[in-house]
């Protein structure tokens, strides 16, 4: 097979020192088995730079300089850049005439890189390798100083940096809780669509020779040109993919050259063998199936009928632990999931009294039916109706790997409890978790509350929802007496939970509230 022709592309206006790492970065990369020539747009106001230009072009590899204009002024500062439309619509064409280049000299890839971006010597080959049409590396940037870094990749728009379904309104707080987990995912080493990209793309012959340009969409208001031709990749058919294997360095502003060193050291120690498979190598955006794994006892003549009936109008599997139940709880679990393809085992002898024990029993059991999507529920907990609706938004998406939701627990069918120790609705936990095969989940050994799912699901991606659940297991004095001579029996010094909570269980006027669905 012979080695692949790729052109790397930069229109040129850059100060000398930010250029000098550019181009020292474009020699680093590793070439071996792929013909790489350079074309270099030189847009330079400055002597020097295009000195650096010509310098590198002396270097043994086929180099070709075309002068620009040079008419456009660039204000560029510790605050950021300045980008007046007409310099974006100059630089459009320059990458046009890039592009050009690329398919008349039949090159199999083009690589556009901005020249304030320092490359890991391994991106090239390892882009070449993701068999992507369009795929850009990651960069983070502080685009106005005293900010977080950010990604150049967004999710849709200008630059919406959360998931959505079109019309689908998000709280704010759900809103920045996906910004942060969208983030959160592309500090893990991946590949993932996004809805825009530019500044370090590869880009294929195929996608090319479609009709891709960055030439300005007249009836599209969004400002630069690599939106522009995001959304002709979109129409064309084309996916936009980023990689997250080997982050680049963006010099930004000039202070930041101070940082240059730190990052090619660090590239000495980040190599990745070939066929890793990352650590979310589960990240299906549809077509996913939801499997309801769930812990029972002696629930027959409790809540269980109720949940499950619930349950069975949005969940496609289920995994289901019976935990030596002395009366018909198997029974009714096979009558209401009935058409539902259902896993069920019942142990011998109850084990309630060692919590962890079952709670990674019934993990592994769900674990082995390669689920997609885990939802963990108790046979006394249920999603208020809406749930129905709004699921299938919430796992057909490839960027968060958890949902965290509020639990109310209810003193009696109508009404739950806020006070000093119940207040569970003001906080959220995960109950719906995507099966990652490769991540390594670890549990908190505990006998008691150790957790429905492996303490560490919180390394992955996640979010919060609005979806809110009712836990209906407080909601009788019954049901907390038993609950409380239970924790006495199994906890009687406290140890796993709050002395002062235990005892407030039988509390004779507690706060409650009226739940509104």
């Amino acid at each position: 097979m012979s080695a692949p022709k790729v052109l790397i592309g930069s229109p040129i206006r850059q100060k000398p020192k930010i250029l000098a790492e550019f181009l020292n970065s474009l020699e680093r990369l590793e070439k071996d088995n792929i013909h790489v020539d350079f074309l270099f747009i030189d847009d330079n106001e400055l002597f020097e730079s295009s000195e650096l230009l010509k310098d590198f072009g002396s270097h043994g590899w086929k180099t070709e300089i075309i002068l620009g204009d040079k008419i456009s002024r660039y204000q560029c500062d510790e605050k950021g850049h300045n980008w007046q439309e007409a310099l974006i619509w100059k630089v459009a064409e320059y990458k046009d005439y890039i592009i050009t280049s690329a398919l008349e000299q039949n090159y199999d890839f083009l690589f556009l890189v901005d020249s304030d971006i320092v490359l890991h010597p391994s991106t090239l080959k390892h882009l070449i390798s993701t068999q992507k049409d369009i795929i850009s590396e990651i960069f983070w940037t502080k685009w106005t100083p005293n900010t977080p870094p950010l990604p150049q990749v967004w999710v849709s728009d200008q630059y919406n940096l959360f998931y959505s379904y079109r019309n689908q309104k998000l709280s704010q707080e759900e809103l920045n809780s996906r910004t942060i987990g969208f983030l959160h995912c592309l500090q893990i080493p991946g590949i993932y669509e996004v809805g825009g990209l530019g500044a370090c793309t590869l880009i294929s012959q195929k996608a090319l020779r479609s009709g891709l340009s960055f030439k300005e969409i007249k009836n599209v208001s969004f400002t630069g040109e690599d939106r522009h031709f995001c959304i002709r990749a979109e129409v064309l058919g084309f996916k936009l993919f980023v990689d997250t294997f080997y982050p680049a360095y963006h010099i930004y502003r000039e202070s930041e050259l101070a940082g240059v060193q730190s990052y090619i050291e660090s590239c000495q120690r980040v190599t990745y063998s070939d066929g890793l498979i990352p650590v979310r190598s589960n990240t299906k955006d549809r077509d996913n199936k939801l499997t309801l794994a769930m812990l029972v006892r002696n629930e027959a003549n409790r809540y269980l009928p109720e949940v499950l009936k619930h349950a069975s109008e949005y969940i496609d599997e289920a995994v289901i632990l019976d935990d030596a139940s002395e009366d018909n709880t198997v029974e009714v679990c096979r009558n209401i999931l009935q058409g539902i393809p259902l896993r069920l085992t019942s142990n011998a002898y109850p084990g309630f009294h060692n919590e962890i024990a079952l709670r990674k029993q019934l993990w592994e059991l769900t674990i082995s039916t390669n689920p997609d999507w885990i939802l963990c529920l108790d046979a006394d907990e249920i999603f208020e109706n809406r749930v129905t609706d709004e699921i299938p938004l919430l796992i057909n998406q490839p960027y968060y790997d958890y949902f965290a939701f509020r639990l109310y627990d209810f003193w009696s069918p109508t009404h739950y409890r806020e006070d000093k120790y119940w207040e569970a609705h003001k906080y959220y936990r995960p109950f719906l978790i995507r099966y990652q095969p490769r991540f390594p989940y670890k549990w908190k050994e505990s006998p008691l509350h150790c957790g429905r799912f492996p303490a560490n699901i919180t390394d992955l991606p996640g979010a919060v929802s609005q979806l809110r659940v009712k836990h209906l297991g407080w909601s009788t004095a019954e049901d907390r007496l038993k609950k409380y001579q239970r924790y006495m029996e199994q906890d009687p010094q406290g140890k796993y939970g709050i002395m002062e909570q235990y005892q407030s269980i039988l509390d004779p006027n507690p706060n409650l509230i009226k739940w509104e669905e």
